[in-house]
């Protein structure tokens, strides 16, 4: 079922019901950057996350975690600058966290989310925190999602912001989210935080389920740098305000469209965190096609957009194709390679490099042209079947070591 998704202003508070806040607190030295944000709905709301799959995590998830369990949730406060990662006290200043929000909202701990994201293993004082808040709470507004947005960013260098409306038995509903994530983003959660609102009405179960679902074809699939971080939290809250008929089972005609929109969403934002990898020129998009089956291109397309030697390339406008070849035969699946295509695309044009495993002429020239372009798409076509899937990355640059380097000083 085919619906109507169109893009609306708002960001996080383009539902109904949502309000949002970002300050500075003193985490930070610098104090022209927020580091402290607060997303809040009106009403309790079905929630649902999914974090990094690190094992070390950062404090902040495993305080989500316990509130998260009866599916509900009604504020989510995060801080930058500091991931609350490594730390003897993190999980009490994790709980503070959620206890000083509540306090100051009159809403129960256990319906706060918490996140951190920032240095890893440095110490995190609760009490720049805690002098904040009453600021905080009182900076909420329903255009606030730019605040919170830059409140949660660390190395990135543009918000990654994008909210969508559509129809449910006749209600518009719409679906909204902020994102960070520059560095330490690959498949399986990055070093992102992303938090997503709507105000359809939907069960906690079919909310968690269709987050899952989407998740294995977008952030799952984003890949900068191969380091998966320790504080990845996805999370969305759902509080029913747009007046559906509650969603309860994978068969209610309007679950399609409801997670139609999530993809929409979804996809947009992993296309801006892969054009903002930390000292990125250029996005990558590699498409697959033409895979035995779904986890067969998953594979294939993670294994291209990772491949450091195909991401320096693409820094040198180098259509060096040879290094995607390269990829696909390490990613674990039983491809034939003779029967593969591998095109280069951008705003410039395509190009054709391999066909049947093997070179074919272009021209360097125009080669250079199409990849000189800010986003990059690699098609590659195996002739196996029917399934295909895209992942999401960027070049690998110089700025790239150079900010990781003095990344703490």
């Amino acid at each position: 079922m085919q619906t109507t998704i169109s893009k609306i202003p708002g960001g996080i508070c383009a539902p109904a019901g949502f309000k949002a806040a970002g300050i500075h607190c003193g985490i930070r030295h610098n104090k022209t950057k927020r580091d402290l944000a607060l997303i809040v709905s009106d009403t309790r709301a079905s929630a649902a996350a999914l974090y990094t799959s690190n094992l070390v995590k950062g404090a902040p998830i495993y305080v989500t975690r316990e509130h998260l369990k009866d599916g509900y949730a009604q504020a989510v406060i995060a801080n930058s600058g500091n991931a609350n990662t490594c730390n003897r006290d993190g999980l009490q200043v994790a709980r503070a966290m959620a206890d000083l929000a509540a306090g100051a909202l009159g809403i129960p701990a256990s319906d706060v989310v918490v996140a951190s994201t920032g240095v890893i293993g440095q110490p995190l004082s609760i009490e720049p925190i805690a002098a904040g808040i009453p600021a905080l709470v009182e900076a909420l507004s329903a255009d606030g999602s730019l605040e919170a947005n830059e409140a949660i960013m660390t190395t990135d260098t543009k918000t990654k912001s994008e909210s969508f409306a559509f129809e449910l038995d006749g209600k518009t509903c719409a679906i909204g989210g902020i994102a960070k994530g520059s560095g330490m983003i690959h498949p399986n959660l990055a070093t992102m935080l992303v938090f997503l609102t709507t105000d359809v009405s939907i069960t906690p179960d079919l909310l968690e389920r269709a987050l899952r679902a989407d998740a294995q074809d977008t952030f799952n699939m984003v890949s900068v740098d191969g380091d998966t971080s320790t504080n990845d939290t996805l999370c969305i809250l759902a509080n029913g305000r747009a007046g559906n008929r509650t969603l309860r089972r994978e068969t209610d005609p309007g679950y399609d469209v409801f997670c139609q929109a999530l993809h929409a969403l979804t996809s947009t934002l992993c296309r801006q965190i892969s054009a903002d990898g930390e000292g990125a020129t250029r996005r990558m998009e590699v498409t697959v096609s033409g895979a035995a089956d779904k986890e067969s291109a998953r594979r294939v397309a993670k294994s291209v957009a990772c491949s450091s030697l195909t991401k320096a390339a693409l820094f040198g406008a180098d259509a060096n194709w040879g290094r995607v070849l390269c990829a696909i035969g390490y990613a674990g699946v039983p491809v034939d390679i003779d029967r593969v295509d591998v095109d280069f695309v951008s705003a410039k044009g395509e190009i054709a490099v391999c066909r049947d495993g093997a070179g074919v002429p272009f021209s360097e020239e125009k080669a250079k042209e199409i990849l000189l372009e800010k986003e990059i798409e690699i098609r590659i076509r195996l002739h196996d079947g029917e399934a295909q899937a895209t992942a999401f990355g960027c070049d690998l640059t110089y700025e790239y070591v150079r900010i990781n380097g003095d990344y703490r000083t």
